[in-house]
């Protein structure tokens, strides 16, 4: 009898090595442009304050558990500048998520979370209170050094806001974190056993 995991493994461990990085490589950009295309989408349901979950945030820690320090930057850096051509790059979005990158990655390095829902969601929470929080901070520097996106929000509006903002994108995004994270870690723990 065949396990469903050997059974998983065996047709792929079969392929040449370029065409598995291929098809690795075809999974993880595609798993980057459904994020892309869900961040701005709001689907009933599925929001909270009118704010939606990061899916690029959980993204960013899906990929940056499982790696190193400097990969975790360079995958927030490049989400980052593309989020930022999406929408406003004022503030820019590539300093949280670098900082969420570099977190999430020294999170594993120190084997702080186990790979359940739970630990997962917790640790997508607190990257969400981080990247709102950099994001805040640049608001308030803005606000302080002459606003140059033109708001004109005191800092006491933008951390009333801010609190509102963080606690909404972290409780959604946490709780979607699983629908992203545990596909995709499979999927790249299946393509390092190939290799």
């Amino acid at each position: 009898m065949v396990s469903r995991k050997t059974s998983f493994v065996t047709p792929l461990a079969r392929w040449p090595s370029w065409m598995r990085r291929g098809l690795d490589a075809i999974v993880t950009v595609g798993s980057l442009l459904l994020c892309l295309l869900l961040l701005p989408t709001r689907i009933p349901g599925m929001e909270l304050l009118g704010i939606g979950p990061n899916w690029l945030l959980i993204w960013v820690v899906a990929w940056s558990l499982n790696r190193t320090v400097w990969q975790g930057v360079l995958a927030g850096l490049t989400i980052g500048i593309v989020q930022d051509g999406m929408s406003s790059s004022h503030p820019t979005h590539a300093a949280s998520l670098i900082a969420v990158g570099v977190l999430a990655a020294r999170l594993q390095k120190q084997r702080y979370i186990q790979e359940d829902f739970i630990s997962v969601a917790l640790v997508v929470f607190g990257m969400s209170v981080v990247a709102e929080t950099v994001t805040a901070l640049q608001f308030s520097i803005d606000s302080l050094w002459g606003d140059a996106s033109g708001t004109g929000r005191s800092l006491s509006e933008i951390w009333t806001y801010h609190q509102r903002v963080t606690l909404a994108s972290a409780i959604l995004s946490s709780l979607w974190a699983p629908a992203i994270y545990f596909p995709l870690d499979r999927w790249w723990g299946k393509m390092n056993l190939l290799e």
